[in-house]
């Protein structure tokens, strides 16, 4: 049996323009999710050492991390200096509509 990698699903599905537009219209979100990962990442460390360094417990950072839950803006501080990083929330004009 052969594996079907989740790029190459991914990569298929966005053919499909329902698929497309729903995807694109969780961009923000995704990029959301995403931002916490990279910091991580950039630092160099795992999910149990963030959280070693924030005193909680890894599955908290796995559902921070997932998306599986709204963290406060002083979790997210917490988050930032456990990674090195600094938390910047901005607010953006959005694209008109003409």
């Amino acid at each position: 049996m052969s594996r079907i990698r989740v790029d190459d699903l991914h990569k298929n599905w966005l053919k499909d323009s329902e698929y497309r537009r729903e995807y694109e219209a969780l961009g923000e979100e995704f990029s959301l999710v995403a931002a916490p990962i990279e910091a991580r990442t950039r630092a160099g460390l795992i999910q149990e050492q963030v959280a070693r360094r924030m005193k909680t417990t890894q599955a908290v950072i796995a559902r921070l991390e997932g998306g599986g839950s709204t963290p406060s803006t002083r979790t997210l501080e917490r988050y930032a200096k456990a990674t090195g990083s600094r938390l910047r929330i901005s607010f953006e004009p959005a694209a008109s509509r003409t």
